[in-house]
């Protein structure tokens, strides 16, 4: 199989709307549309989004020799009244613990990075959703 593909399998838990998996030879994590398993779909794409750009974002500070003790990201989406209730807007909030003022621009650099060249779920998403990132010294 190509490097470039990627696959995941979830099967019915055999109640309600809940599912397990994940790639194979993973540790499997559950998907419930109720949360008592595990994150909804759409929260698990919110996941993904923060995911995928505090591991760009990480690296490139490390990168950058900018000292991280701790990085934390939040991310809030808000979603269509009407089906299919896509994501309209996310927003994304960096809160990281280590660097200093001094570093600031070497965050925003690595978050804008992040954002238009390196996040590929970010760019597998609609380009029309409004996205609004900012970053917290803590």
């Amino acid at each position: 199989m190509s490097n470039n593909v990627r696959q995941a399998r979830l099967r019915w838990t055999g109640e309600g709307l809940a599912f397990r998996g994940g790639p194979e030879g993973a540790t499997e994590i559950g998907v419930d549309s109720t949360g008592e398993i595990g994150p909804a779909p759409m929260h698990l794409l919110l996941m993904s989004v923060g995911a995928c750009m505090a591991i760009d974002v990480l690296m490139i500070l490390e990168k950058g020799r900018v000292p991280i003790e701790d990085l934390e990201i939040e991310t809030i989406g808000v979603r269509a009244d009407d089906h299919p209730k896509r994501y309209e807007s996310i927003e994304l909030i960096y809160r990281i613990s280590g660097p200093t003022e001094d570093d600031q621009e070497k965050i925003d650099r690595a978050i804008e990075l992040s954002k238009d060249k390196y996040c590929s779920v970010l760019h597998t998403l609609d380009p029309e959703i409004d996205l609004s990132i900012s970053s917290e010294l803590v």
